[in-house]
């Protein structure tokens, strides 16, 4: 079962996502590689050069910066230290299409990548295929290739997948600031919620936390650790549609003791009324989708509320959100309905190191360790994670007030 009916050859993720290994290391690197690069054109293609230059705000980058970025990792941190004779396809391009990787060189500032209209996006396709060319031809020997390398394409086919879901989500931000709100496809829809009553039930215990195993993992995923679990109960199913249309009616975004403090200051400083890009229209809810504008669907899972708005419909349910252990605990169960493909969920918990962890030294170090900070994390996938690239570990983490990405909840109750 998929969350969209995708056209131009273009997959959303799957519900079941592989446990201990990504799809870039079960088809080869070379064949991955080709197929990860192909996924990002096809992802661009429905976009007009217009729409691949605009930024709806800092947080989001432009879909040519994208394809630009995920190039210049492979051409940073792959060809220049492993491509012997490989030559530069533009030496200005570093400092337009690093994104926070200091110690690589200085960078373009993140609110300004709108403003790069040249090189242009036909300049950014000859990048990608120069590129291309150079990593193909570095993989062809892939039985002699050093553990080293292996591992930076390996990473840099995850990463590359990650801004596959960004190309997804910032376009979608940036069309819901639209006033005709453009669809990215007409065909694409959201489905309905899975019928699951109940919850999953966990008695207290120790259990693993964190990624075991040769697969691959980023490094926030681990050390695997030892953790008090439970008991708790985390429901099957997800907070949908109806249940929000239920909190905005009984006046939950005015209800000032719902909301942690920094919360109601965001609701009244941003004019929240309702998850982000929901419209009033002729006295009715509708949302703009990857398919356009549609009617709120009661029955389908709730998206776009940030953390503070998941934590305020918690308590207004009198229940709580999950913490990211017993999310993880609950998901190995199987018995999450919805848990991967649909929304990311948010949890209670707080984005920061698990015990032991130690960031890779250079600058792959700073891919997540840095960001240990004021941050929620997130757990499961969604609609428009990449197929292969879910796991039960996976940490996703985004400031509490982010809301541009498909995010959603579940909630969690303590037996008493």
């Amino acid at each position: 079962m998929t969350a969209l009916t995708p056209r131009r050859g273009v997959s959303p993720a799957s519900d079941t996502p592989r446990s201990d290994t990504s799809a870039v290391r079960a088809t080869g690197l070379r064949a991955a590689f080709r197929s990860v690069r192909a996924h990002t054109d096809a992802l661009a293609a429905p976009l007009s050069p217009e729409d691949q230059v605009v930024q709806s705000m800092p947080d989001a980058s432009p879909t040519k910066w994208h394809r630009a970025h995920t190039t210049w990792f492979f051409e940073q941190f792959l060809l220049e230290p492993h491509a012997p004779g490989y030559r530069l396809f533009d030496e200005r391009l570093a400092y337009l299409y690093n994104s926070y990787y200091v110690a690589a060189g200085p960078r373009h500032a993140r609110p300004k990548r709108g403003l790069i209209t040249r090189p242009d996006a036909a300049t950014v396709a000859a990048y990608r295929a120069h590129v291309d060319a150079a990593v193909d031809a570095l993989l062809a020997d892939e039985a002699s290739l050093a553990p080293e390398v292996a591992a930076i394409v390996e990473i840099g086919l995850n990463h590359e997948q990650q801004h596959q879901e960004l190309i997804l989500t910032d376009i979608l931000h940036a069309f819901s600031e639209n006033p005709i709100a453009p669809a990215y496809d007409p065909e694409w829809r959201f489905r309905p919620a899975s019928r699951a009553p109940g919850a999953v039930a966990l008695p207290e215990g120790i259990h693993t936390i964190g990624h075991q195993g040769d697969g691959f993992s980023y490094d926030n995923e681990g050390p695997a650790h030892r953790a008090l679990v439970g008991p708790v109960e985390i429901d099957r199913g997800l907070v949908t549609n109806g249940d929000w249309l239920a909190f905005i009616n009984d006046g939950g975004y005015d209800d000032a003791a719902l909301w942690l403090s920094d919360g109601f200051a965001a609701v009244q400083q941003e004019g929240w009324r309702a998850p982000g890009h929901w419209r009033q229209e002729d006295g009715r809810w509708h949302v703009v989708t990857l398919g356009g504008l549609v009617p709120v669907d009661p029955d389908a899972p709730v998206c776009h509320v940030s953390y503070y708005e998941a934590d305020a419909f918690a308590r207004y349910a009198g229940r709580h959100l999950p913490s990211e252990q017993e999310w993880e605990v609950a998901a190995r169960s199987g018995e999450l309905a919805d848990a991967f493909g649909v929304v990311w969920q948010w949890t209670r918990s707080a984005y920061s190191p698990y015990p032991g962890f130690r960031a890779a030294e250079g600058a792959l170090g700073e891919y997540n360790g840095k960001f240990m900070i004021n941050q929620m994390v997130l757990r499961g996938s969604s609609l428009a994670t990449p197929p292969g690239h879910a796991r039960t570990t996976y940490r996703n983490f985004f400031p509490p007030s982010a809301r541009w990405q498909f995010t959603g909840l579940r909630l969690a109750t303590f037996p008493t």
